[in-house]
């Protein structure tokens, strides 16, 4: 069963698997529990979904800096070089597979 903590308004503030000074047991079917738990995961997808978009930013800042020559590629550690070089030909294979004007000599949209 899970123990949890609460605050002077009995809000739930912490959980743990393992009984705690300051922790009381509850019910796993504890409405309170799963809406505190939903929470957490809530934030967590949330901040997972900005990592997401964050990661292009700083792709797309390492490509400035490579290209102004404020860094060199080879700087990298070699395990950024071959993340870099994987997301590169990934990028590369989806804008061959994906044209999506006309064959009439005009670019993807990519």
């Amino acid at each position: 069963m899970p123990y949890v903590k609460k605050d002077s308004e009995d809000r739930i503030i912490a959980v743990s698997e393992v009984a705690i000074d300051g922790f009381v047991e509850v019910l796993e079917s504890d409405q309170q529990l799963s809406g505190f738990l939903n929470s957490v995961d809530g934030s967590r997808h949330s901040l997972a979904n900005t990592d997401l978009n964050f990661i292009r930013v700083l792709e797309d800042v390492i490509e400035l800096l490579i290209s102004k020559n404020n860094i060199r590629f080879t700087d990298l550690p070699a395990a950024a070089q071959e993340k870099m070089i994987k997301r590169q030909h990934l990028r590369d294979s989806m804008k061959n597979q994906l044209n999506l004007l006309d064959d009439d000599g005009d670019e993807g949209l990519l």
